[in-house]
């Protein structure tokens, strides 16, 4: 298959595409809006069908919660204590098919010990739910894709973890789970389904749905953010898949009915590696939700919180109150405590739950995540709910839902279709070695190129051959080296600096200083790829700095209201448009309206209950 680059033209002939739908015969099957991992799915799903398909996002892509999530490929453990059956199954197959065939080189397994504080009753009780959980992920008559789990006393349990406070636990049940970039994945399921022939376009914004008169949706008004540009869409279908934006997109089709999601804040943060002495993650359970310690490269992430919010949605923020809660029940176990001045990187991200038919009374923490699709008018397709793990079925169940009748000889494929990187994954294994010598690159940089490009990286080693240089690491962030830099901005769709180190890096938060020291020769490397003079170069490199300063300012303060303000204060590189309301500067990729706007109700389909 021919691997399409996400190139600054390839944008630009995707904008075309949409202008010419106007015309009858040129009309999209689907117009996708959400570049999140549910939305890149479905475009993926639909394409693959042979369906003709354009996805749309108001920022870059995976720019909102599909960014900022756990980074876990996991069933959900705690969701069989609230008796979750069906979704933990789900979840579980869903991880497999990724580790197993769909994107091995991005989801690796990772371990987690499960610490005791009972020797009986409690060895028992969380025995039987990791075997059931073990089970669970055992019936879709696959091969395992994980090993089983095992019980292991408090030295086996030390060993594993020597950072594990001495009194913390009598022993630990040892189970797997699995962990990804969030941001890479879907990333590179916007690529493959470019690859397959969709059409995708970032910074591009929904501001209208266009209906008939009888109130059906037949295509949608964009602005491309880039230029300031509105052009018209027609399309047989439109599939919202905003997540905590739904209920404002949905209201963009001038209907009252739809789904009801309530936004939830989780925050993590990131510790070096060397800080805490284990082989293996923690999960443990608090007062409100699980926190995780979680193996992440050369860091640790732990995460995560579970509350309301009730700002605007673009800048989730993580605040002083927020950060303290997370260490001081990171320090319950550990036996070298954690301090603010070990914190090197944070993130906040919102969890879109449904809500069932009303936000009041309702706990975020015990709202289930199963998905569901509606359609609160001919023509609009909503789908909300779920979690990361189990995006394609997500994906599946709302073009099957758009297409109605087609979906019988249209059936998804999707289950088997490896994304972009993953063929011929472990032939670039065992040359890991060679590739290394030639380059200069250890194991260590080997497995790290191995994990985010797969079976690309002869695109990246061709970038070195042209210029040596770019083989080397970045002087300030030496994680990378250039050619990583150069790709996100010739291969992957990045358009501003942004883009780079929040979402092609992980530089906002791998490092004290967000990646700022890195940034003069970053933008060296990325202006040539987009055509940038000097003035766009020092506005780009102004505007990141803006930002982390703005991020280090909120995570200060201590509450939701205040933080968000600070973070406000620094601007957007391309600001959404706020439309119909007042969701604070920047707007939101939806209608602009505040959260808790009344969606009204339509008529809803629960999938996969």
């Amino acid at each position: 298959m021919r691997t399409a680059p996400l190139t600054k033209q390839a944008r630009t002939d995707a904008l075309d595409r949409l202008r010419r739908s106007t015309d009858k015969d040129a009309e999209l099957d689907v117009l996708v809006v959400g570049g999140g991992v549910t939305g890149a799915g479905i475009a993926l799903d639909a394409v693959s069908r042979g369906l003709s398909v354009a996805v749309v996002e108001g920022q870059d892509w995976a720019a909102g919660t599909s960014s900022r999530s756990s980074k876990l490929v996991h069933g959900g453990l705690r969701y069989l204590q609230m008796l979750d059956f069906h979704l933990v199954r789900e979840a579980l197959t869903e991880r497999d098919l990724l580790i197993q065939r769909i994107a091995p080189h991005l989801v690796k397994p990772v371990s987690f010990l499960y610490p005791l504080e009972h020797r009986v009753w409690e060895r028992a009780y969380v025995g039987a739910g990791v075997a059931l959980y073990d089970t669970l992920a055992s019936v879709n008559g696959a091969k395992r894709a994980m090993p089983i789990h095992r019980h292991l006393t408090r030295k086996g349990m030390e060993r594993l973890f020597p950072d594990l406070r001495h009194d913390a636990a009598i022993g630990a049940v040892r189970y797997w789970d699995a962990s990804v970039d969030d941001a890479r994945l879907v990333e590179t399921l916007v690529r493959t389904a470019v690859s397959y022939g969709a059409h995708a376009a970032s910074r591009t914004q929904v501001v209208k749905m266009h209906t008939t008169q009888a109130g059906a949706v037949t295509g949608a008004e964009l602005v491309d953010l880039e230029t300031g540009e509105h052009l018209d869409v027609r399309a047989r279908a439109v599939i919202n898949a905003t997540g905590v934006w739904t209920e404002q997109t949905e209201e963009l089709a001038g209907t009252d009915g739809g789904l009801r999601v309530l936004a939830s804040k989780g925050i993590h943060i990131v510790v070096p590696r060397s800080r805490i002495a284990g082989n293996t993650g923690l999960i443990l359970q608090t007062e409100k939700s699980v926190l995780f310690i979680i193996p992440w490269s050369r860091y640790w992430v732990i995460g995560t919180t579970d509350t309301p919010w009730e700002q605007e949605l673009t800048h989730p923020v993580a605040t002083s109150e927020d950060i303290d809660y997370v260490i001081e029940h990171a320090n319950t176990v550990l036996a070298r405590p954690l301090t603010r001045e070990d914190v090197i990187g944070t993130w906040a991200g919102l969890r879109p739950l449904l809500q069932p038919g009303t936000k009041e009374g309702t706990s975020s923490a015990k709202v289930s995540r199963e998905h569901t699709v509606a359609s609160p008018t001919p023509g609009l397709t909503v789908i909300a709910g779920g979690k990361l793990t189990t995006y394609r079925v997500m994906a599946k169940d709302a073009v099957d839902f758009a297409i109605g009748s087609r979906a019988t000889t249209l059936p998804s494929l999707t289950h088997d279709l490896p994304l972009v990187g993953a063929e011929g994954l472990s032939v670039f294994q065992r040359r890991s070695k060679a590739i290394g010598d030639r380059y200069g690159w250890d194991k260590f940089r080997m497995d790290h190129l191995l994990h985010r490009y797969g079976s690309l990286l002869p695109e990246l080693l061709e970038l070195c051959d042209e210029d040596p240089s770019l083989a080397l690491p970045l002087e300030h962030a030496p994680a990378y080296v250039g050619a990583e830099i150069v790709y996100a901005a010739s291969h992957e769709g990045a358009l501003h600096l942004d883009d780079v180190l929040m979402h092609r890096t992980r530089l906002n938060y791998e490092q004290a200083d967000k990646g700022v020291g890195a940034l003069e020769q970053i933008a060296d490397l990325v202006a040539p790829v987009l055509g940038w003079d000097a003035a766009t170069r020092q506005r780009e490199i102004d505007a990141y700095v803006a930002r982390a300063e703005a991020e280090d300012r909120a995570a200060q303060q201590p509450d939701d209201a205040t933080a968000e303000r600070v973070r406000l204060a620094a601007d957007d590189i391309t600001p959404l448009l706020p439309l119909g309301g007042t969701d604070g500067p920047g707007g939101n990729p939806g209608a602009g309206l505040k959260p808790g706007s009344p969606p009204g109700r339509g008529t809803a389909t629960p999938v996969g209950t």
